[in-house]
């Protein structure tokens, strides 16, 4: 009876506290004014916030169909996912994506494809060939900048163990050089943001004697100075102060807990003179290949850049040229900017190698793709294009665990990656992960290899334009080699490949 009793009064207690909670409730939401909803629908009006909030997650693992969320759909982020597991990421019964919508590409087999005796490995290329260090590498998959304070300590470090394994390259991203960039050992590519994280005075100019510290490092092969990025083009970087830990500020050369962003450009350079100057000046401080990113939008200040760099004299050129694409990226960003501003990479990459080839500056100039490809086939487009690297950033994080959870401008991600909550990072084991990042990259190297034996490509770097088609408006597929006719006439198909 005791224990009835007991049970019944509990019961009370917390219908009670339901109801006075209804109650409370009740009052806050008829005598608030900010909230129309919640005001003419006490109580009530407060599940349609909830709603919204669950409807993002049903709509990701119950509603949408493998092939139709954004950016990345479940069969891109699940072949990802098992490859950087190391398992069987094979399929059966027919492809499940719709090949007719235009601009999907197509590879055209040959009738007699490349047999593995007969095919080659993939050639080396050497960007910067005036510097006193210039690099050489092999890599088709590199991992495109992410700094540390947008990724936490344990992705970075797993990054660079995983760099390591794989034999590719680790961008740093705009926010500096930190301890765990270098604990890997892996080939490291510094990017100079247009605040000088890392590298800045207090008035956010360049300290040269901080960046031949950075140069001084053994394993930091390349400087990257971005212009633009995907996320957020004609605009700098943003990090809440949230996730502007004493440590990141440290890095970073700014006060902690603070909001940290960029100008929107390097406050010295406004043209093509200034952007050739700076590129020098770094180049001559480091000894190191120096280069630029930059989604692109107006194209005709690239031409008027090959036009000045015949008149400064060839040394003058960029050694490279990273292309980002305009349809986003990582880090935080405005809306306008990442829906609408700036080409995609399917349309900008081809018109910067053209641009380059008909200036003859193409051989001079190394061209780095970096923008949504996170697949076999993106990457082999890219080579096809006529790029001589491929970096991704949203790759990597899938294989270090990302769900696409889209809280990556917060500090709540669930997986650790973008986080510096210290509960959250526990999941992610830098170790572990690092396997998973080598898995990754080597898996996007073996498909591309697939798909260039496949095509009669004795290596991926031996792709052309001619062995992919693009599907247009009405259905039909067209060569891109017909679309973007290459200077030289190197790109177009000999009749055996017809």
């Amino acid at each position: 009876m005791f224990f009835v009793d007991l049970l019944t009064n509990l019961f009370l207690l917390v219908v009670g506290i339901i109801i006075l909670s209804l109650i409370v409730m009740f009052v806050i939401d008829i005598t608030q004014t900010k909230d129309a909803v919640r005001r003419n629908y006490p109580v009530v009006g407060r599940f349609r916030h909830f709603f919204s909030t669950l409807g993002e997650f049903f709509r990701q693992y119950f509603f949408a169909m493998d092939r139709e969320e954004m950016p990345f759909n479940r069969a891109e982020r699940e072949w990802v996912d098992r490859s950087s597991k190391g398992v069987d990421n094979t399929v059966a019964f027919g492809s499940t994506r719709n090949l007719s919508p235009a601009g999907t590409a197509i590879f055209v087999n040959c009738p007699y494809p490349m047999l593995d005796e007969e095919a080659e490995p993939t050639p080396a290329v050497t960007i910067g060939p005036y510097t006193r260090h210039p690099y050489t590498a092999a890599s088709l998959i590199n991992i495109s900048g992410m700094s540390y304070g947008a990724i936490s300590k344990p992705a970075v470090q797993a990054l660079s163990y995983g760099a390591k394994k794989a034999g590719c390259w680790y961008n740093t991203g705009e926010g500096g050089l930190s301890p765990y960039h270098l604990q890997g050992g892996c080939d490291i590519v510094f990017q100079i943001g247009t605040a000088k994280y890392g590298i800045r005075n207090d008035d956010g100019s360049l300290n040269e004697d901080k960046l031949r510290a950075v140069a001084g490092h053994e394993t930091v092969r390349m400087f990257e100075i971005k212009m633009s990025q995907g996320a957020k083009p004609g605009k700098g970087g943003i990090l809440p102060g949230a996730k502007v830990t004493p440590e990141i500020a440290k890095v970073r050369g700014i006060p902690a807990g603070q909001d940290s962003i960029s100008p929107n450009r390097h406050p010295e350079v406004d043209n093509n003179g200034e952007l050739l100057d700076m590129i020098a000046r770094i180049r001559d401080i480091t000894g190191k290949p120096t280069g630029f990113k930059s989604v692109i939008g107006a194209y005709g200040w690239l031409e008027n850049l090959c036009e000045l760099i015949h008149e400064r004299g060839i040394e003058s050129a960029p050694d490279f040229i990273a292309v980002d694409g305009g349809d986003g990226g990582t880090g935080a960003a405005p809306m306008p900017l990442m829906d609408n501003v700036g080409l995609t990479l399917r349309e900008s990459l081809p018109m910067v190698v053209d641009i380059l080839e008909r200036y003859g500056l193409r051989d001079r100039i190394k061209v780095i793709a970096s923008g949504k490809l996170i697949t076999p086939a993106d990457v082999a487009w890219a080579y096809c294009a006529g790029v001589d690297f491929v970096a991704s950033a949203r790759g990597f994080m899938f294989a270090l665990g990302c769900i696409q959870a889209l809280k990556c401008n917060k500090n709540t991600c669930p997986t650790g990656i973008t986080t510096h909550d210290k509960r959250l990072q526990r999941g992610l084991d830098p170790r572990n992960k690092a396997q998973r990042v080598k898995n990754f990259a080597h898996k996007i190297e073996y498909g591309v290899t697939l798909i260039a034996h496949s095509c009669g490509a004795r290596h991926p770097r031996a792709l052309k334009r001619y062995h992919v088609r693009l599907v247009q408006g009405d259905g039909k597929s067209i060569a891109m080699s017909d679309l973007y006719p290459p200077h030289d006439g190197q790109n177009q198909a000999p009749v055996a490949a017809e």
